[in-house]
């Protein structure tokens, strides 16, 4: 076979093995990419959020363990989840908070976050929690109008619930499955408002995550598996938002725990 076939058959044969290896190459540095614990950057994503160690990911199909029975007439009031999976639950409330930076903290960090909504508190920032949505957080009842519930009529509560729901889903075409009533004060005329609603549970807190560090609304002062975290509003003093959430992340891997997502237990 002349030199220069030859040469040119060698390299076509080459070019073939090429193509063949290369795609599944290809396929796995982007898979790595997607998974590994390094940003576009190459910087260590927990880190760069002030976390010593990666988050432990959560369990990839928990059982729901709701307290209550299916088709209750009430929901049930739930601040802790009875749950083996060492996970504990993030939420936040109100929406007063948009701070473009916490939508990259959820997404490099893949956050689970629960966001309790408040209509006229959001106002017109609305296109955050859009963002925060696409990045994996959940989108959830607050009301309307931040009304302290207990004590209300039927109707006035109905309307603050109801309310929020059409008004979520204009905004994200859904209607919420959980609902937390403002200054967790309610009532059984809350529950009976919240299930002509469509609400499956009310969702309280056994922690809060405020200026001063964690307190605990009942039961030991430590984190325990299925327990519902409120991370407080910014205040005028005190850590931001971003920041109370890295305080708290490293008190849940102190203890050895993660974050779970709420909806897929209740």
């Amino acid at each position: 076979m002349p030199t220069a076939l030859l040469i040119l058959t060698t390299l076509v044969a080459l070019a073939g093995c090429a193509q063949s290896v290369d795609p599944i190459e290809r396929l796995g540095k982007k898979a790595a990419a997607r998974v590994g614990p390094h940003d576009a950057r190459g910087r260590d994503t927990y880190r760069h959020w002030g976390l010593t160690a990666p988050l432990a990911p959560a369990p990839r199909h928990p059982a729901r363990t709701l307290a209550g029975s299916p088709g209750a007439a009430l929901p049930p009031v739930v601040d802790h989840v009875p749950t083996t999976d060492r996970v504990v639950f993030l939420t936040y409330d109100d929406g007063a908070e948009r701070d473009p930076r916490f939508v990259d903290m959820v997404r490099e960090l893949r956050l689970p976050v629960s966001m309790f909504l408040t209509d006229t508190v959001v106002g017109p920032g609305y296109a955050h929690f859009a963002r925060l949505r696409s990045v994996g957080a959940d989108i959830q009842n607050h009301t309307l109008d931040h009304p302290a519930l207990r004590g209300l009529p039927y109707a006035g509560q109905r309307a603050e619930i109801c309310g929020q729901q059409d008004k979520l889903r204009s905004r994200f075409g859904l209607r919420p499955r959980l609902f937390r009533p403002p200054y967790g004060a309610y009532d059984t005329t809350t529950r009976r408002a919240a299930a002509d609603c469509g609400i499956a549970a009310v969702v309280l807190w056994r922690a809060s995550m405020g200026p001063a560090g964690l307190t605990y609304a009942h039961g030991p002062h430590r984190l325990r598996p299925g327990d519902v975290i409120a991370v407080a509003p910014d205040e005028s003093t005190g850590p931001g938002l971003r920041e109370r959430t890295t305080h708290l992340l490293r008190r849940v891997q102190e203890q050895g725990l993660t974050v779970g997502r709420l909806e897929d237990y209740v």
